[in-house]
C-alpha cells in the first residue's frame, strides 16, 4: 500500500462567467512510497500547493481521489489527518502562546498527551531551545518558520509535507532542517517536498514528479531524470550578445550563458560558434547538467501531455 496515492485528481474553480472555468489540476496521478523522499516540482501555478490542499482536506477535488495509507482524505479524514505533518508556506501563528505551548496546544489536536520529551528534542533539533518560552510575536520569520516545523512534526506524522518549508530562510535554518527531516526519512517516515530551490530537491529527493498547467508532466526517479537531459553544460560570462542560434538554446542570467551539449563535439561546435561570432568568453566552465537545467528543458518542451510512472514502465 502507498503512503500517500493520488489517482486521476482535478481541481476546476468556476469563473465569473460560463467558459472562464479555471482547471488548476488536471488527471494528476501518482504513488509515494512507504519510506520515500518525493519531490513535487513546477513554476508557479503549476497546481502543487492546490494539490497539497487537497491531501490536507483544506480544499476538495473537483473529481478523482487522494488516499493516505489507505485512508480517503474526504471519506475518512481524521484517519488521514493524523498521518500527515503539513509544513505551509505561510507563516500561520497564534500570538497568545509561548512557543512550548503552541506545540503543546498542536498536540492535544491530535490527542496526544504527555510528550515533552518530543517536544524537548523538536526544540533542540530545530534550534528553537533557547526560544522555547518566547512568545511567538516575539520571534523573527526564520524562528517562525521553525516553530510551524515542530508543529508539523509534534504528533509524530508518518508522511511529512513540506510545501516551500525554506522559502525565504538563512542557510543555517537549511542545514538544520534536511539533517533532521532526514534523519526522520532514514527512520521510516515518508516525505513529500515542493521547492523551487531544485539543488534541494537533487540532493535529497530519490523521486520526483513536475507539474506544468496542472498536469504531471515527468515524473522518474532523479537519477534517470539526469541521465535523460543533455549530459554537459557549457556556463560562462560574457557582456556581448549572443548570436540569433545560440541565443534561442540559451539560458541567460545577467552576464552568465548556460548552454547544453550531449557530446564533445557539440562542446567543440558551439565553442566554435562563439569564436566564429566573436563573442568574448570570461570563466569557462564545462560541467554536468544539474536538475534545474533538467527542469528548464522539460518546462519548455512540447505542451503537458499525461505521462505514465516509471512504476508501469518498468
Amino acid at each position: 500500500m502507498p503512503a500517500v496515492s493520488f489517482q486521476a485528481v482535478a481541481k476546476v474553480y468556476p469563473g465569473a462567467r460560463p467558459g472562464q472555468a479555471l482547471r488548476a489540476l488536471d488527471g494528476v496521478s501518482f504513488d509515494i512510497d512507504e519510506g520515500e523522499f518525493f519531490g513535487l516540482l513546477g513554476p508557479n501555478g503549476a497546481g502543487k500547493t492546490t494539490l497539497i490542499s487537497i491531501l490536507a482536506g483544506l480544499a476538495r477535488a473537483t473529481s478523482g481521489q487522494v488516499r493516505v495509507h489507505g485512508h480517503d482524505v474526504v471519506a475518512d479524514f481524521a484517519a488521514a489527518r493524523r498521518q500527515l505533518g503539513i509544513v505551509p508556506q505561510e507563516l500561520v501563528f497564534d500570538p497568545f502562546f509561548s512557543v512550548r505551548e503552541a506545540l503543546a496546544l498542536q498536540s492535544g489536536y491530535f490527542g496526544v498527551k504527555h510528550n515533552d520529551a518530543w517536544i524537548d528534542e523538536l526544540l533542540h533539533h530545530l534550534g528553537l531551545a533557547d526560544k522555547a518560552d518566547a512568545n511567538m510575536r516575539q520571534l523573527s520569520g526564520g524562528m517562525k518558520r521553525r516553530v510551524l516545523v515542530a508543529q508539523a512534526l509534534v504528533h509524530r506524522p508518518a508522511v511529512i509535507v513540506l510545501d516551500e518549508p525554506t522559502a525565504g530562510v538563512d542557510v543555517e535554518l537549511r542545514q538544520t532542517l534536511w539533517s533532521f527531516i532526514a534523519r526522520l526519512n532514514r527512520e521510516g517516515r515518508t516525505v513529500l517536498l515542493t521547492t523551487h530551490y531544485l539543488e534541494e530537491a537533487e540532493a535529497l529527493c530519490g523521486r520526483i514528479a513536475m507539474l506544468k498547467q496542472g498536469r504531471v508532466v515527468a515524473l522518474d526517479r532523479t537519477s534517470a531524470l539526469l541521465a535523460g537531459t543533455a549530459s554537459t553544460m557549457l556556463r560562462f560570462k560574457t557582456d556581448a550578445p549572443l548570436p540569433p542560434a545560440l541565443a534561442a538554446q540559451a539560458r541567460v542570467t545577467g552576464r552568465i550563458v548556460q548552454l547544453t551539449a550531449r557530446d564533445a563535439a557539440e562542446v567543440e561546435t558551439l565553442l566554435a560558434a562563439l569564436r566564429a561570432a566573436h563573442v568574448p568568453v570570461e570563466d569557462l566552465e564545462i560541467g554536468r547538467a544539474d536538475l534545474e537545467d533538467v527542469f528548464m528543458e522539460i518546462m519548455q518542451s512540447a505542451p503537458p501531455s499525461p505521462v505514465e510512472s516509471d512504476r508501469a514502465a518498468a
